[in-house]
């Protein structure tokens, strides 16, 4: 499926994921509406998100060095529509 700039942000955030560390295991969520109100809401309800990923490419890395590999894949969100990124990065096999 192709995705575009205007798709729902949290299938955007998956699909750089998938396509940046091809995770055997994704989810994003949405936690905006839990902020609803707060500094950062933008008001658009796409500001605020969760990821839990286990991928190969975490393996012998350290738990920074595995939340910078996922900042690196969704950088210019980050830098543009993304205001809160909450981050569970995992290797196959890890707790």
């Amino acid at each position: 499926m192709d995705i575009t700039a205007t798709d729902p942000l949290d299938r955007i955030i998956a699909d750089r994921l998938t396509q940046a560390l091809a995770p055997s295991h994704l989810t994003v969520s949405n936690d905006s509406a839990q902020h609803r109100g707060h500094m950062g809401d933008d008001g658009t309800g796409e500001s605020h998100f969760s990821v839990d990923i286990v991928a190969d490419a975490f393996a012998g890395q350290s738990r920074v060095a595995r939340q910078r590999l996922v900042n690196h894949a969704l950088a210019d969100l980050l830098a543009t529509r993304i205001h809160a990124l909450a981050i569970r990065a995992r290797a196959p096999g890890d707790a």
